[in-house]
Parts: C-alpha cells; sequence; structure tokens
C-alpha cells in the first residue's frame, strides 16, 4: 500500500468517525439535553395524594388550650402554623375561608384544597392535633355567597374532605356543614358547636345609597330551619360547662358596614333567646371573615350570663391599615395584624372554670387578652 492509498483509508475512516460521533451526538446528547431542560414532575405531583385522609379526635380529654382561626390564602406563605403550635393547643379550629376557592368548577376548588392540606408548614401542624371546624364564603365557593350557590353540595363534600370528617358522620347526609363536638369527662366537659351561614342563608338586601353596607333583612333567615331545630336541641340536651358557638361571620358587632348577623336581625334575636330559654353557660362566640381581631361583650336581658365573641382572622392577610371601627360592644383592642386566637381554661377554680380569651400573633406576640367575667 503506497502512500497516498493509506492516506486516502485514513481519510475515509476519520471522515465516518467525525460522521458517527456526530451522528450519535444528536442520538444521544441533544435528547438528553433538552430532557434536562424539561420541569420533571415531583413525587407529590407525580402521585395523586387524596384529599381526606382521616384523624382521631380523642373527645375524652381535658381541653385546657384551644385555638382557632380563618381567613387564609392557600396561595400566600403559611408561616403562621408553626407559631400557633408553639402555643401548645389540643384542639384547632377553623372558622372559615379556611382556603380562597371562590370557583363553581369544583376541580378548581379541589386544587386549592389540596394545596393548603399538602403545604408543608400545614402538614406539621395537622399532624400534631385534632382539626374540626367550619366554612365561611370564600371556602364555600363565592364572595358573600348564599343558598342560591349551585355547586354548594359538591363544595360541602369537598370542605367535610378537607376537615376529615368521618365518611359516616351524620353531616355528610345533611344539607349543610353544621355539626357539633363534645369535649372532656363530667363536670369539665365543652361543647363546640359549628354553624353554617352560608348554605341556608337567604339573600341580604344591599343598600343602594351607601355600598358596601346593607339594609336589614327581616324576613330572611342565615340558618335555615332544620339547622335552626338542630341547634335548640344541642343546646336543650347539653350538659357542658363550656359552650363554644362558632360560624363564619360575626354575631355581637353590628355598627360596621360589612357581613353580620344582624344584618338578619330576626336570627341575631333567635340564638340570643335560644341562649336564654335554656340559661347556656359560659357561651362564647367564635367568628371569622373580618381580617381584624376583636374580642365583643353583650349582656342579654334576663340572660344570666354574659354572652362573649372573639374573632379573629386573619392567618395569611389582614386588614393592617383598619384604624378605628365602631363597635359599642367591644371590651378589647382592635388588632389589624395577621392574628390566630387562643382559650385557656383553666379547670381549678372550684367556683366554676376561669377562661381568657386571648388575639395571639407571630413571635407569641400578644395583640390583646380579655378574662371572662361569671
Amino acid at each position: 500500500m503506497n502512500r497516498q492509498e493509506n492516506y486516502r483509508l485514513t481519510f475515509i475512516f476519520r471522515s465516518n468517525f467525525i460522521a458517527m460521533r456526530h451522528h450519535l451526538f444528536f442520538l444521544l446528547i441533544v435528547p438528553a439535553f433538552f430532557a434536562c431542560n424539561r420541569t420533571a414532575p415531583s413525587p407529590e405531583v407525580a402521585k395523586e395524594k387524596p384529599l381526606f385522609i382521616g384523624q382521631t379526635i380523642n373527645t375524652d380529654q381535658v381541653l385546657e388550650t384551644i385555638a382557632l382561626g380563618s381567613c387564609n390564602r392557600q396561595d400566600l406563605p403559611q408561616d403562621m402554623w408553626q407559631h400557633i403550635l408553639e402555643q401548645r393547643p389540643q384542639l384547632w379550629i377553623w372558622l372559615g375561608d379556611n382556603i380562597y376557592g371562590d370557583a363553581e368548577d369544583m376541580s378548581v376548588m379541589k386544587a386549592k384544597y389540596m394545596r393548603q392540606k399538602y403545604a408543608p408548614e400545614y402538614v406539621a401542624f395537622r399532624e400534631a392535633l385534632p382539626i374540626i371546624g367550619t366554612w365561611d364564603d370564600h371556602d364555600f365557593g363565592v364572595n358573600d355567597g348564599g343558598s342560591d350557590f349551585p355547586k354548594k353540595d359538591e363544595s360541602q363534600a369537598l370542605m367535610l374532605d378537607f376537615l376529615d370528617v368521618p365518611q359516616d358522620a351524620p353531616v355528610r347526609k345533611q344539607k349543610g356543614a353544621y355539626q357539633s363536638f363534645t369535649f372532656g369527662p363530667d363536670g369539665k366537659k365543652v361543647k363546640v358547636i359549628l354553624l353554617d351561614s352560608r348554605y341556608h342563608r337567604d339573600e341580604p338586601i344591599r343598600n343602594p345609597n351607601r355600598p358596601p353596607s346593607y339594609l336589614p333583612n327581616e324576613t330572611g333567615t342565615i340558618l335555615g330551619e332544620e339547622q335552626w331545630q338542630w341547634l335548640e336541641a344541642e343546646l336543650e340536651n347539653s350538659d357542658a360547662q363550656i359552650h363554644l358557638i362558632g360560624n363564619g361571620i360575626q354575631v355581637i358587632p353590628q355598627d360596621h358596614d360589612f357581613e353580620k348577623w344582624v344584618n338578619f336581625p330576626r336570627e341575631r334575636t333567635r340564638l340570643f333567646e335560644l341562649l336564654k330559654e335554656y340559661q347556656v353557660p359560659n357561651p362564647i362566640l367564635l367568628s371569622g371573615d373580618r381580617h381584624i381581631a376583636e374580642i365583643s361583650r353583650l349582656e342579654y336581658p334576663e340572660y344570666d350570663t354574659p354572652i362573649y365573641e372573639i374573632t379573629t382572622s386573619g392567618l395569611t392577610h389582614s386588614y393592617d391599615k383598619v384604624g378605628e371601627e365602631p363597635n359599642r360592644y367591644r371590651v378589647s383592642d382592635l388588632i389589624g395584624e395577621k392574628n390566630f386566637g387562643i382559650i385557656k381554661i383553666d379547670w381549678d377554680n372550684p367556683d366554676g372554670p376561669e377562661i381568657d380569651l386571648e388575639v395571639r400573633g407571630k413571635q407569641q406576640k400578644l395583640h390583646t387578652a380579655v378574662s371572662l367575667e361569671k
């Protein structure tokens, strides 16, 4: 073989090798490059997780510290949960706007619930204590919504799944998300009544001359007759020493322009009359909705004990420019910072339980507190 032929064969070999290498580059390297630049699904996304998990609630325990809150956007930082856990609560009570669903598409609603349920901070929280609750308008499905919301049954099922309410619980079969729990042994019982102020609520009457205020709806209902009958039976048959009655909107305050029970004055009076009729001991109303926090106190005629209400809102956002707002029944400071509520119970007093209502924030900041008068 002469030098020229050797050169020619070497050239062909090298040319074929370069062509092969070029071909392999496109077969192997380029697809790998694009594969690496695709967003691979995380295990959490790739593996479908259930909305309903289930939980165990020990109703025999003596409650001494209860935490509560509302108004939690699932798309905002979930940084309040660790601060709540530092208070060592034995129970958490949701008071509505647990997510901001605001959708008739239940797949959208479920996705928002899933985002909240599997937020790492909330996962650690719900694994630490039992959780119960009710809803308000944004997790119901529509702002200021009521009985005409077309997806209320489907929305109720999702909310109960989010709260891990047992599949055979009576609330699963009824129209409305109201339910009750009694904790503790004889002599140290706490009854928690969670009302649904959305499912059956009639249309409010808006004031055309002064939006967003309302005119009184003198004949409309908030709870609906079936829920009212249920509530009366719960109060009449209760032997608890403390009664916590929660719903989404404020009951006692009547001076502000927004949603509140006094927009349906007959309903508000009916609730107070029920408490008076059965002389319900230590009635404490729980509410959210307002993006503020405050504690109110009402002395109702012929009722032996004052009625208190703790409003705590919100967990992820609040009305930090609230300034002043009228409330003739307020007995605390008005809080515009993000907050949660704490109820502390001391059972050692022989004259009956001593109860403190607190509004707290991050770093265990105590915003305001009130000790209940007997």
